[in-house]
């Protein structure tokens, strides 16, 4: 069922409330691929109903050109989702139905989670995620809300979010879905062509290569290695980051009993792809 209006939604969600089902939310800017369909069936493991929202947020890019060229295909996106699983609600507001206040970004203190990697190269990218889904939260009233974890600084912004706005919705973190290349599915990968999409694989040996040297060499060396593999390549590394886990923070020393990631965003020709990987 695609549903445009929140009015709509509301009526249609307020039927299954009466009946205590458990409400799930899949937030996406569309262009949906395989990665949103495993996210989506993680999401009905822990939901009776699950609502996949459809809308290319504004706020949250930085470039405009980004946003321009940003995949649309709303009704296609649709039939795509019914032929997987007709039950889903598919909800594709407007502008207007999402920011009814007025199309504007909100400021949140985030803390140090978004200091580094996507938020030292998006600037204002976290409040506009922030903006958007404050609002999604509000319009759906979901128990709990999945996000991939190939966006694993989003995720703990968005944790941190429902901690500062105070709703409650549990936010519940789903594993990278990745082609057959080891590439983490992403809407972006619609602009690579077959031979981009299989040179983009680098992307997922160099994390591979950081997880199995973590235990043996340091930070430094590490980050070397992943350096050259970068400069051997078509790809444009524009960071590769080891950070602490419970922080964020890029670090140059690993410490006992911490939990470290490893960080990347790349570009393929002007298609900009990011990836992580947990290291030990």
């Amino acid at each position: 069922m695609v549903i445009k209006s929140k009015e709509s939604l509301h009526k249609t969600l307020e039927i299954h409330k009466n009946k205590e089902k458990t409400i799930g939310l899949v937030p996406t800017m569309g262009a949906l691929h395989d990665g949103h369909l495993a996210l989506i069936d993680f999401a009905y493991k822990f939901c009776d109903v699950v609502v996949v929202s459809i809308f290319v947020n504004p706020t949250q890019f930085n470039n405009s050109s980004d946003l321009e060229k940003y995949p649309r295909h709303v009704e296609k996106d649709a039939a795509f989702l019914k032929k997987h699983n007709f039950k889903t609600l598919v909800f594709t507001p407007n502008v207007e139905e999402v920011y009814a206040d007025g199309l504007k970004s909100e400021s949140y203190n985030f803390g140090s989670i978004v200091d580094h990697m996507e938020g030292e190269f998006r600037a204002g990218h976290f409040d506009g995620v922030g903006s958007v889904l404050k609002r999604l939260f509000a319009i759906v009233s979901p128990d709990k809300a999945f996000f991939g974890e190939k966006d694993y600084q989003q995720l703990i912004a968005v944790k941190t979010l429902v901690n500062i706005t105070g709703q409650k919705v549990e936010i519940i973190g789903c594993p990278t879905n990745r082609n057959e290349f080891g590439l983490a599915q992403s809407s972006r990968n619609f602009r690579l062509s077959d031979t981009q999409l299989k040179e983009g694989e680098l992307i997922f040996e160099a994390l591979s290569q950081a997880k199995s040297m973590f235990d043996d060499y340091s930070i430094l060396d590490i980050e070397r290695e992943v350096n050259k593999k970068f400069q051997q390549s078509t790809l444009k590394l524009e960071y590769f980051s080891i950070v602490k886990t419970k922080d964020l923070i890029p670090t140059t020393t690993k410490e006992p009993k911490e939990a470290y990631r490893g960080f990347i965003a790349a570009f393929l020709g002007d298609v900009r792809l990011i990836d992580n990987m947990a290291l030990n």
